[in-house]
């Protein structure tokens, strides 16, 4: 996940990394006020220091975005195990990602990718490694390590990374044999589920959230950072900015959600995100996640999914609905046509037609 803006503006919080009782801290200075002493304990786990006369909160990337600070990408402890021959090689490796423009969580991903390699080089150079010491890791990851098909993927890709966009070295990685990927279809729930979703949810924020997903087929990510200048509802259009990818795209806003989005829009006031915290600024992804299995739990749904589902309900009752492929594609923001047709696997309506044998006897 990227960074969003912070929840806590710097003209009254202000932020500084440290240490308290030999763990990384951040120390938080503001005016004595105690509506802000009540604002700043109402969205994270807060702690006075009688000796630094602070109030502080753990370095975490939930407590870095809310106050507007870079993510780490990795901690002390990562660099610490690495050998210093490989450090150099490393710190290249974290100015290209970068350079290149990932989004923090890939980049985190790909920099701890790198380092278990490095862990395992030691004192062993590893722009040195050749294709055949290369595999012979790979394969170290598969017997002994029992990484899954998916983990050996994501180790491959971060090397991958390395040798042929830092180094700049030959596509060496297609001689290298790829674990094949087992293929996970999209976890959907059914119409009646998503009724039963919207009737038990009687908070109007949080109602509007989960009908927003299902409605615009939207990322979590995407509902916490929907703006309120990115809703015409003259076009009945929406802005989706910035979605995966860093990628624009537009999707229709649901016309029976019109009424209740007014209505939510007077009794909440929101300024600049549709949703918001309490604190101001964007909702939480973790706060939107809780509403959704909050609603699942009332609603008696048994399925393990996630806020995600929703996502997938949209582009698979779409499907059903005789919607064209490429249209859903489009307002998914698919790059690849073939991450749609996933979904014609879950629901194909000329396959479900057919009658088993069994109920013809």
């Amino acid at each position: 996940m990227e960074n969003t803006q912070p929840v806590f503006d710097k003209k009254y919080f202000v932020p500084t990394e440290g240490t308290h009782r030999n763990k990384n801290i951040i120390w938080i200075k503001f005016p004595n006020d105690f509506t802000l002493v009540k604002m700043l304990k109402s969205v994270t786990k807060a702690h006075w220091s009688n000796t630094q006369k602070s109030w502080y909160v753990a370095d975490t990337p939930f407590n870095r975005d809310l106050f507007g600070l870079d993510r780490k990408m990795v901690g002390k402890e990562v660099l610490l195990k690495i050998h210093p021959c490989n450090l150099v090689a490393f710190q290249k490796y974290h100015n290209h990602l970068i350079l290149k423009g990932f989004s923090q969580n890939t980049m985190r991903v790909y920099a701890l990718e790198f380092a278990q390699l490095l862990y395992i080089l030691k004192s062993f150079p590893v722009e040195e490694l050749s294709k055949e010491k290369l595999q012979s890791y790979f394969l170290y990851c598969h017997k002994d390590l029992n990484l899954s098909e998916n983990q050996i993927h994501s180790r491959m890709n971060a090397v991958k990374f390395y040798f042929e966009k830092v180094l700049h070295q030959d596509k060496i990685f297609f001689d290298i044999p790829r674990p094949k990927k087992p293929m996970l279809l999209p976890k959907a729930l059914n119409t009646s589920e998503i009724k039963k979703l919207f009737e038990v949810t009687q908070n109007p924020k949080h109602k509007l959230i989960l009908q927003l997903c299902y409605g615009m087929g939207l990322r979590v990510s995407e509902i916490v950072k929907l703006k309120i200048e990115h809703i015409d509802s003259k076009t009945m259009k929406v802005l989706i900015s910035r979605g995966k990818g860093k990628k624009d795209r537009y999707v229709n806003l649901p016309l029976t959600i019109l009424a209740d989005l007014r209505i939510y829009y007077r009794a909440y006031l929101p300024k600049i995100f549709l949703f918001e915290g309490q604190a101001g600024g964007p909702y939480s992804i973790r706060s939107a996640q809780s509403v959704f299995k909050t609603a699942m739990n009332k609603a008696g749904i048994k399925k393990t999914v996630g806020i995600h589902s929703l996502r997938h309900s949209y582009a698979t009752h779409l499907l059903e609905f005789g919607t064209d492929i490429s249209l859903i594609q489009k307002l998914m923001g698919h790059n690849d046509i073939k991450t749609t047709l996933n979904y014609t696997h879950v629901t194909d309506r000329t396959v479900s037609s057919v009658s088993s044998p069994l109920d013809r006897l």
